[in-house]
C-alpha cells in the first residue's frame, strides 16, 4: 500500500519558520507544494509513492492528494453530534464529510477553495486502496472524520482507511448470504453509504440488517432487523441521522412489496416508529390516519400485489422544523390496469412517487406532495431532495428541490408542502406539463399502458436517478447529472 513519503522535519519546515511550532499554516504548506511542482515537474516526485496493484478487483477506491488533503492531515477530531451534523458544511472546511449529501439538507456543496482552475492540473495520485469484492458499480459516498475515510462496498463490507497514508485501520464483513440476497435485489447489488454519529458507524446491510459499529475498532455494538430478503426487501440506501435516530428505508419496489421507512434509536437500535408509504390489508385496520387517507386512493384488493412505494435513496432533514423529507418509489405492479379495476376513473395511489414530510419524533405525516399520481412508468421520486432558503418574489422561502426521475425539476415549500414551481429539464412525453396552480401533472393519456407499444420519455432509467446532485448557495445553481433524452416503450 502506498504512503506519503515526506522527509523528517520537512512538513514543519514547510509550515512554519519554527520546526517545533505545532500550529502549522495550511496555506504555507500548500504554497510549498506548488513551488516544488514548478521546480520539479510534480510535487509527488518528492512526496509520494504511487500504490500499485497488479490486478484490480471489482472496485478500486483511489485517492488523489488534493490541496484539501492537508486539511485532513491537520484536522482535529470533533464529536459527531447533532450540532456537528447541522453545521456539516462548515466542518467540511477541515476536511470532514460527515453524512450522505454532506449536510442534512443534501446540498453536497464543498466550501473548500484551495483547489481551483489554476492548480487542479497539478494534482497527482498519492495512494490507492482496493475495496475488494463489489458485486457491481461502486456507488457509496465515503465519509471522512478524524483523518479517516469510512466506506462500504456493494456487499456491505465496511472499511476504515487512514486518509493520510491509505493504510487500512479496520474492516468488517457482515458475511451475508450473497446468493439469497442478490436474488431478491431489484437492480443489481448496491449500497449507497453509511452514517456516523457519536462513536458509531451505521451500516445498511443488504440482507435487511441495520448494524452499528464502533468507529475506532469496527466491532459490532448493536444490530436491528429492518427487513427480510424472504419478503423480497433489501437495504441499499445510506441512513440519515436525525435527532438521535437512524432513519432508513427498504428497497424492493419492483417486487410485490409494501414500502416503508423506520427510525431506530442511535444508541440502542430499538425501533422508535415506522411509516408505511402505501396501505396494507384494510381488514386489519390502519396504522395511522395517513394510511386511512391513502387507502381511499386504492382499490380494496390492491394490497395483495404489494403496492410499491419503496424507499431506497433520498432522505433530507430540517433540524429547525424537525421534519424529515422522504422520497417514495414507483407503484407496483407498473400497469395501472393491474391495480385498478376501472382505469377510466383512475386512482392517485398514495403515497407512491411522492415526497412525504413526517415529524422526526413520531413519524406522523405533516404533508405530502405526489409527483406522479397513479404512476405506471416507474417514476420513483426517491432522488435527492435539497433544502435551501430562496428569495422568491421578494420573500425568503424555505424550500425543498428535486430533479425528479420523471423529467421535471420541482420547488416546494418544505414547511407546508405548498407547490411553488415545476419545469422540465429533459425530454418529457408522459405529461403535457404541470398545472402551475394545482401542481398536478397534465398526463398524456396516449402513453398509458395498452395493447400497442408506445415510446415514453423519460425512460425507465429516468432523467435523473440515484446519481447525486448538488446546490451552490453562492450562485443559486443546482448541478444535476441527467440522462437527457432517455426513452423506452
Amino acid at each position: 500500500m502506498g504512503t506519503m513519503d515526506i522527509e523528517p522535519g520537512l512538513l514543519c519546515q514547510a509550515l512554519s519558520s519554527h520546526p517545533s511550532d505545532k500550529l502549522c499554516s495550511l496555506e504555507s504548506f500548500m504554497r510549498y507544494l506548488l513551488n516544488k511542482a514548478r521546480h520539479n515537474g510534480s510535487p509527488w516526485q518528492r512526496f509520494s509513492r504511487i500504490a500499485r496493484t497488479p490486478r484490480p478487483r471489482v472496485a478500486l477506491f483511489a485517492i488523489t492528494l488534493s490541496l484539501t488533503s492537508a486539511g485532513i492531515l491537520l484536522g482535529q477530531a470533533k464529536r459527531v453530534d447533532d450540532p456537528a451534523l447541522k453545521n456539516a458544511a462548515k466542518s467540511a472546511s477541515d476536511g470532514d464529510w460527515l453524512s450522505y449529501g454532506l449536510t442534512p439538507g443534501e446540498t453536497r456543496y464543498s466550501p473548500l477553495k484551495l483547489i481551483d482552475a489554476s492548480n487542479v492540473k497539478r494534482l497527482g495520485l498519492v495512494w490507492a486502496y482496493e475495496v475488494g469484492d463489489g458485486g457491481g458499480d461502486q456507488e457509496a459516498t465515503p465519509l471522512v472524520w478524524n483523518n479517516t475515510i469510512f466506506g462500504v462496498t456493494n456487499w456491505s463490507i465496511v472499511f476504515a482507511v487512514d486518509a493520510r497514508t491509505g493504510k487500512e485501520k479496520w474492516r468488517w464483513d457482515p458475511e451475508l448470504n450473497r446468493k439469497a440476497t442478490s436474488d431478491k435485489m431489484c437492480c443489481g447489488v448496491v449500497n449507497r453509504g453509511l452514517a456516523i454519529y457519536h462513536n458509531k458507524i451505521y451500516v445498511p446491510v443488504n440482507d435487511g440488517r441495520l448494524q452499528a459499529l464502533d468507529v475506532e475498532t469496527g466491532r459490532p455494538v448493536w444490530e436491528a432487523r429492518v427487513s427480510y430478503t424472504q419478503n423480497e426487501q433489501t437495504l441499499t440506501m445510506a441512513p440519515r441521522i436525525a435527532k438521535g435516530k437512524v432513519i432508513v428505508g427498504a428497497a424492493g419496489g419492483d417486487r410485490p412489496t409494501r414500502g416503508f421507512f423506520a427510525a431506530y434509536d442511535a444508541e440502542t437500535g430499538r425501533e422508535v416508529w415506522r411509516f408505511y408509504t402505501v396501505p396494507g390489508d384494510p381488514s386489519k385496520g390502519f396504522e395511522s390516519s395517513a394510511m386511512r387517507k391513502a387507502a381511499a386512493t386504492w382499490d380494496p384488493d390492491s394490497w395483495k400485489l404489494g403496492g410499491g412505494g419503496s424507499v431506497w435513496d433520498g432522505i433530507s432533514y430540517d433540524p429547525d422544523s424537525d421534519l424529515l423529507y422522504v422520497g417514495t418509489g414507483n407503484a407496483e405492479p407498473w400497469p395501472e390496469a393491474l391495480r385498478t379495476k376501472d382505469v377510466s376513473t383512475g386512482h392517485d395511489n398514495l403515497y407512491v412517487a411522492s415526497i412525504v414530510a413526517v415529524h422526526v419524533d413520531t413519524g406522523e405525516l405533516k404533508w405530502h406532495y405526489q409527483m406522479v399520481p397513479g404512476d405506471e412508468w416507474d417514476y420513483d421520486s426517491v432522488q435527492q431532495m435539497i433544502l435551501a432558503d430562496l428569495n422568491i418574489n421578494g420573500k425568503t422561502r424555505k424550500v425543498i428541490m428535486q430533479a425528479n426521475k420523471n423529467g421535471f425539476f420541482y420547488v416546494l415549500d418544505r414547511i407546508t408542502g405548498e407547490f411553488i414551481s415545476a419545469q422540465p429539464y429533459s425530454r418529457v412525453t408522459w405529461a403535457k406539463g404541470i398545472d402551475q396552480k394545482t401542481g398536478r401533472p397534465i398526463i398524456n393519456t396516449e402513453v398509458k399502458y395498452g395493447t400497442d407499444p408506445v415510446p415514453v420519455s423519460p425512460g425507465g432509467g429516468g432523467a435523473h436517478n440515484w446519481s447525486p446532485m448538488s446546490y451552490n448557495p453562492q450562485t443559486g445553481l443546482v448541478y444535476v447529472p441527467t440522462r437527457g433524452w432517455d426513452t423506452f416503450s
